[in-house]
């Protein structure tokens, strides 16, 4: 694993209105091989979930985010399959569907993007069509 910077970018939109993005920049460790990556990061008060430690495990057409710590859940994404996943939080867990629409990436051994977009659901309701950019780059001196 190295140190890299990691830019996420989440948003969430609907027909009815404009994109909602949220940007977080933050220090992290990432591995690529083979076709195969991690990445992670710990998570912080501006996140409302610190104490919690995420992963993006990558493979050829499936990426696994997932969450431990202060907050707990696993999410699959595999282009064109739908999915569901227990969401745990501090008041108590649900299940909730997640429908991957596209996965692309240009993830390499020194870094690159990932685009991951997605529609959640719970209770078989659409909650919101969302989409991760996430961009990976070394750390000067790493």
């Amino acid at each position: 694993m190295k140190d890299v910077i990691i830019s996420i970018t989440g948003s969430q939109y609907s027909d009815q209105s404009e994109d909602d993005a949220v940007e977080l920049v933050t220090d992290g460790q990432y591995c690529f091989k083979d076709g195969h990556g991690k990445l992670t990061y710990t998570e912080s008060a501006l996140t409302g979930m610190e104490g919690t430690v995420t992963s993006f495990l990558i493979s050829p057409g499936e990426v696994v985010l997932a969450r431990e710590g202060t907050l707990t859940s696993r999410m699959v994404f595999r282009e064109g399959l739908k999915n569901t996943f227990l969401y745990d939080t501090p008041y108590g867990s649900t299940t909730m569907g997640l429908d991957t629409h596209k996965i692309s990436s240009s993830l390499s051994e020194k870094g690159g993007d990932l685009e991951i977009d997605y529609v959640v659901d719970f209770d078989h309701a659409v909650v919101g069509r969302n989409r991760f950019k996430i961009n990976v780059r070394e750390r000067a001196g790493s």
